[in-house]
């Protein structure tokens, strides 16, 4: 076991519940998806055996490659999605996190009707809050008809919504982009009928901003794993 792993793992827990209990709300409510992006499969071993459920991957040739030797997890697509990755995307991740045009959505319910008979792929739907030329992502006001789309498709669930806001040094930065998330999701789920219950937003350095501003999934590496190198 790397040194201090288990320590860091049990602190991020502890700065979300208390996070969460600033707002009154319930830390059980909340997902720690640890971020395994350039580190070892050796280091997600020693990760979920200190207790992490949840495993994200920023690339999908990463987790093909790490999850066979990983213990079982939930194992979360947190980077982008090409078209061209759709099907081993399938093959190695419980949840998709990065749909942000129609063209994924359609590509993973064809590749789910011809390979995966019977199974339905939990996404989420990722929203470009900062309006950020280089990022991908759905602009907020196109992602009502985004929605409508992959609510046709009967192989996807969309659980909610995800965004990751413009990088800064200040986590209080990103408060206004994860309350603009969650004001999104709001209307979309009184627009469309449907609970959207999800909000993947925050990472290392904001995610206790996040968990006040209603996120219910973090994202979070360097502050369980360390720097990367």
């Amino acid at each position: 076991m790397v040194a201090g792993l288990p320590e860091r793992l049990a602190e991020v827990r502890r700065r979300i519940a208390t996070a969460a209990e600033r707002t009154r709300r319930d830390p059980s409510d909340v997902t720690l998806i640890a971020v395994a992006k350039t580190f070892p499969a050796e280091l997600v071993v020693q990760a979920v055996a200190a207790g992490a459920t949840d495993i994200g991957e920023n690339r999908v040739q990463e987790a093909v490659a790490k999850r066979p030797v990983v213990p079982p997890a939930t194992w979360h697509l947190i980077g982008p999605l090409q078209r061209n990755k759709a099907a081993a995307a399938l093959a190695a991740f419980d949840v998709i996190h990065t749909v942000d045009r129609d063209e994924i959505a359609e590509r993973l319910q064809l590749l789910l009707g011809r390979d995966w008979p019977g199974r339905r792929q939990r996404v989420l739907m990722e929203v470009n809050v900062g309006r950020e030329r280089q990022k991908a992502g759905v602009l907020p006001e196109d992602a009502p008809a985004l929605a409508t789309t992959i609510l046709a498709l009967d192989r996807l669930e969309l659980l909610g919504l995800m965004a990751i806001p413009p990088f800064g040094d200040d986590p209080e930065a990103s408060r206004p982009h994860f309350r603009a998330l969650r004001e999104l999701r709001d209307r979309l789920a009184d627009r469309l009928g449907r609970a959207l219950p999800q909000l993947s937003m925050g990472m290392s350095l904001d995610f206790e901003v996040a968990v006040e501003e209603g996120a219910t999934m973090v994202r979070v590496g360097t502050a369980i794993f360390g720097e990367r190198g």
